[in-house]
This record gives C-alpha cells, sequence and structure tokens, in this order.
C-alpha cells in the first residue's frame, strides 16, 4: 500500500494510508514508545529516543538516528487526545528541516478491522509547506509505513492470530 498525499490547502498536506489493523492498536503504534521504536522512521533510520507525556499540554520528543550516525530531532506539544480516533499536536525540527512549527491532526477511522489513517499537516506558510512537498518526506514515510506494517503483522500472530 503506498501513502496518497494530497495538498488540499495553500497550507497544508494531507498524508492518507489504510493499515491491516483495529483502531485501537494504530492509535498505540503512535503513542507508545515501545511499539514506536519498532517503526518509527525511513529505512536506514530508527528511533533512539521517545519521550511522550500523552496528556493535552503534554510534550513529545523524537530523536532518530539515520546513515553515518546522522540525527534529526522533533518535538511538540498535544492539543488534543482522544483515544483511539484522534491525535493533534505540534511539530517542530531541532535542525531547522523546515522552519517554523507545524500543527498535525491525526485521524483514525475503522472499517472492518481495517483502519485508515489520515494526517492533516498544516505549515505556516505556502513556502514551507513546499520545502516539505520537495523533500523525500513521501518516500520516508511510505517506508516508515512499511515498517508500521511489519509490527502490526507480529502483532497479531503474538495473539495468535494466523498469517
Amino acid at each position: 500500500m503506498t501513502v496518497a498525499v494530497t495538498t488540499p490547502s495553500d497550507r497544508e498536506i494531507v498524508m492518507t494510508r489504510a493499515f491491516d489493523a483495529p483502531r485501537r492498536l494504530v492509535f498505540d503504534a503512535l503513542t507508545k514508545p515501545e511499539l514506536l521504536k519498532r517503526w518509527h522512521g525511513a529505512r536506514g533510520w530508527f528511533l533512539v529516543d521517545c519521550e511522550i507525556d500523552l496528556r493535552a499540554g503534554g510534550t513529545w520528543r523524537f530523536v532518530s538516528e539515520g546513515p553515518l550516525g546522522m540525527k534529526m530531532g522533533h518535538s511538540g506539544v498535544y492539543r488534543e487526545i482522544s483515544p483511539p480516533d484522534r491525535l493533534v499536536y505540534t511539530e517542530s525540527f531541532d535542525d531547522q528541516w523546515y522552519p517554523g512549527e507545524s500543527l498535525v491532526t491525526v485521524d483514525l477511522v475503522e472499517r472492518d478491522a481495517k483502519t485508515t489513517m489520515s494526517t492533516t499537516l498544516l505549515f505556516p506558510s505556502r513556502e514551507v509547506r513546499d520545502l516539505v512537498l520537495a523533500s523525500p518526506m513521501k518516500r520516508g514515510v511510505g517506508e516508515s509505513y512499511e515498517r508500521l506494517d511489519v509490527v502490526f503483522t507480529e502483532t497479531r500472530l503474538a495473539e495468535g492470530e494466523t498469517p
């Protein structure tokens, strides 16, 4: 499955992807450090620091390590938490991968034990949105979600489901 990327406004990017997993498990994969460390990041990148204070006003911080020891840190503040169907939080990068702060809204919709995740990124300007679109973001998110598929398969097997 691939990530669908759309631009509904001059400041937004929406990424949509379906997962063969129930919504509660997708929500957990987005909010539990032990699960995030198993999938978050493009191929060759690994989440080495994952701190989450999962409450409105709580903060989060991720540091990933990639090829040749490169590091990328980003963090934000949770604005809304509605398990298992919605997360809203801010995001900014340590190295100013893109300038300013974005607002991220994740909506999870389950149908027949499959969950569609729609992630809306709202940027401070069209210029910032376009910088992100020109980056390898779609490839990186796609690879990260492929790793997440593996986590869901492993979880189903651990819970006794047959492939």
